[in-house]
This record gives structure tokens, sequence and C-alpha cells, in this order.
């Protein structure tokens, strides 16, 4: 924690009137949405490069990634002058592309899901040498992120649940790790989009489950299927997992920016549209939101518009009209 501090974001809790009256709780977005780069990444890729040494660096980094981690990575390269490769879906959103790229990364896009990406990556991994950096799947990554947890608690230290996005799962393993070792009473409820469900279906059915094909307008947690050091980690810390469906989480977005005047892309609105849909089994006096990212491409609005429209819970839109 000490280390990242000077670093990265000390990132806001946002507090709204309204969304609390809506849901009835004491709500606290985590606004990683603000943090360099625009997520959360940027937490993990930085602890972890720090933990390699000056022979490693030189060999240079690779990953792969679904566009957030990739400017987290290449970020905390091009700050310790350290050459990057990163490989990502032929489908990523061009902000972020453009983004990994201005910060100083190579970028390979290939495949049509990050899974595609990602083997591409392990294959070049072999022929180049560089020191692979996994978007989730690594325990000094998970650390990384569960930095946002020990930040939450000490900014509001009432609260008693916090909502968390899954795409691989190395956020929701460090939040669910650093929260309870703060507070073991606190629940962490995961967030999974209905299009790409594999944590949700390993975690509920208590074995693991791949999936054929993930399709979600929240590509940062379009992941086919669970990392391998993370699924313990979320069987053993984490006390549920609910589903949200690509409307839900699109109202979520257009929610936040009319009534907070925030940008939040896909992955980032999960857990609040989580909130609005699951709210009545939700039992919190004083409830945690990862707004994980805020990197959207501007240019799917218009969907993102027109899916809200089809999902707008009437009591939220009662109070969106005010």
């Amino acid at each position: 924690m000490k280390r990242l501090t000077p670093i990265v974001h000390r990132t806001p809790l946002l507090t709204s009137h309204t969304t609390d009256n809506i849901v009835g709780k004491h709500v606290y977005c985590k606004m990683e949405n603000q943090q360099k780069t625009g997520a959360f990444k940027f937490r993990g890729a930085s602890f972890k490069l720090m933990q390699l040494s000056k022979e490693q660096l030189a060999k240079g980094v690779l990953t792969a990634s679904a566009g957030n981690h990739a400017q987290g990575v290449a970020h905390a390269a091009a700050k310790l002058g350290v050459k990057a490769t990163i490989f990502m879906a032929e489908g990523t959103p061009l902000a972020k592309v453009n983004a990994t790229r201005n910060y100083g990364a190579e970028v390979v896009l290939i495949g049509e899901s990050f899974q595609e990406a990602y083997q591409a990556s392990i294959e070049h991994q072999s022929v180049s040498g560089a020191v692979y950096i996994h978007p989730f799947d690594d325990y000094d990554i998970m650390a990384g992120q569960g930095t946002i947890a020990m930040e939450m608690l000490r900014q509001e230290d009432r609260m008693d649940t916090i909502l968390v996005p899954i795409g691989g799962g190395g956020l929701i393993s460090g939040i669910a790790v650093a929260a309870k070792h703060v507070n073991r009473n606190i629940r962490i409820i995961g967030v999974q989009a209905e299009g790409a469900p594999a944590i949700y279906e390993s975690y509920h059915a208590n074995s693991v489950m791949k999936s054929n094909k993930v399709s979600t307008i929240a590509e940062g947690i379009a992941v086919k299927e669970p990392g391998s050091l993370t699924l313990p980690v979320i069987r053993e810390y984490v006390d549920d997992i609910v589903t949200v469906t690509d409307e839900q989480i699109a109202s979520a977005i257009v929610y936040m920016l009319e009534r907070n005047k925030t940008l939040m892309e896909g992955a980032g609105a999960a857990a609040l549209a989580a909130l609005f849909a699951h709210n009545d089994k939700i039992k919190s006096r004083h409830c945690g939101v990862i707004v994980s990212g805020g990197n959207l491409d501007i240019g799917a609005m218009s969907n993102i518009q027109q899916l809200a429209e089809q999902k707008t819970p009437k009591k939220e839109k009662a109070y969106m009209a005010l």
C-alpha cells in the first residue's frame, strides 16, 4: 500500500442522495474511473512491475488485455523506461487501443475475444522472452488491486458490503482479501455480465466452468474462463456472485451520466447495475460500489441509450425525472 501511495490517485468515494433514496441504503461509489489511465488496472500493473528485477525489466514486459490492463501496463512500463508489448482483441474499443499506443506500448490486435488475444500473447512470450504480466491471474496483481479496499475502508469505515465487477477475478480477489483482513464481517458480492458468466457459474456449480462464447457491452469483463489462481480465492473470500444484463448495465451508465455527470464504461457500471437490479436481496446499510473504469468508446453511446430505454426501473425513472 505504502509503495503505491505516491504513484496512484486516491480516488474519491462518490455519494448521492438520489441513489440512496432509490435503494434505501447509504451508497459509496469508489470512482476508479478517475484513476490514472481511467481504470483501476494501473494499481496492479504498477505493483507487479515494482516486484521485478532490473534484469527482468530489461527483457521488456508482455501482456494481453481487454483494454484497461493494457493501459495500466503501458503507463507503468513507460514510467520505468521499459518496453511493453500488448495483445488485444480486434474488437477492443478504439479509445483503449489509441490510449495504449499513446503510452508508448506496441499493440498487436488479434482474435475475437480476450481469450484469443491471450493465447496469441502466450505463444509470443515463448519467442520474445519478455516477462509476462497477467491481467488477473497473479498474486501481485491481486495485491495491487486490493489497495482499493484499504482506501475505501479508510474513507468510510461503516461499510458493510462491497459490490465488485468480475472478469477474470483479479480485482475481486484483491478486494475480498484486503477488506476481510480489515473487517472479517464485511460482505463481498461479485458481479458478472450475463453474457460472460464463467466465474458466476463456476462459483455456484462448485466446479470450473468455461464459456465457449461471450457477448456483452462490458468488454472489460468479457472473459471466457476463470483464473486458476483467482477462483480458489473467490470461493474462499467472496460471499455471493450475481449477474446483470446488458440492458441493466446500460441503464446504470446513463443514470450515472445524467445524475452525477460522470462516465462509466460497461464493466465499470456492472456493480451499480447490480445494486439497482438486486437491491432487495442485498442486505446492507452502508454499501460500497466499485466503479472500475471509465474508458468508454463514445461512439457506443447511442447503442447504450437504446439498451437503457429497454430496462430502466420505474422508480429509478421517477427520480431521474426530478
